[in-house]
């Protein structure tokens, strides 16, 4: 999914100049790397909020386009008002196609519902919901999926059991295997275990 940006270049900069621009219904951002000079942008506040409304917003390549010149890059930072629905700031990465990029990316753990291990019981427990990669910019996936349909109660998928696609690397377990975490669990239930208990009881007095 390509997801574009529009931007127009700023030069009037400081703490003064970015309350103006905030109470104008615009956002103040820096675009930098790639071995160019870091630029100010501003954004259109309404434009701005539709789009990050967009999961892949977090964890795509983006066109950005300032002042009708398009560039590649991926977003490192957001900053949010602390109680109103306002974007404060945005940082933007430049992307170079030849070189890797480490970024996050979400996991969606997917068939939950047509697990038999659910339906007996089983409450499934996610421990970490991204995923840190590293890969070309070409090869950077928006999602990862998880497969749970066939997990059975007591059982604990790791980052190694994650399919990545074709390029791309788990940043935790190029560190080695003991940085191999676990994603997601199905536990029995405290209802399910007590009924098991209660049943087990029931046929040893019988």
């Amino acid at each position: 999914m390509s997801i574009k940006l529009s931007a127009t270049t700023r030069t009037d900069l400081g703490k003064g100049s970015s309350r103006r621009l905030r109470h104008a219904e615009l956002v103040p951002a820096i675009v930098y790397g790639a071995g160019k000079e870091p630029v100010s942008i501003t954004f259109k506040q309404k434009e701005l909020r539709k789009t990050e409304t967009i999961e892949a917003f977090y964890s795509s390549i983006l066109s950005l386009e300032i002042d009708g010149v398009a560039e590649q890059v991926l977003l490192k930072a957001i900053q949010r008002h602390a109680f109103k629905e306002q974007i404060q700031h945005l940082d933007l990465l430049r992307v170079d196609a030849t070189q890797t990029i480490q970024t996050t990316v979400p996991i969606h753990f997917i068939n939950e519902e047509i697990t038999e291990a659910v339906k007996n019981g089983g409450v499934v427990y996610r421990t970490v919901n991204e995923v840190e990669v590293l890969c070309l910019p070409a090869d950077l996936p928006s999602f990862v999926e998880v497969d749970i349909s066939k997990m059975e109660i007591g059982e604990i998928l790791h980052l190694s059991d994650l399919v990545l696609p074709t390029g791309v690397e788990s940043v935790e377990l190029n560190k080695g295997e003991e940085h191999d975490l676990p994603l997601v669990s199905i536990i029995l239930s405290k209802t399910a275990a007590v009924e098991e208990e209660e049943a087990e009881a029931a046929a040893a007095a019988e």
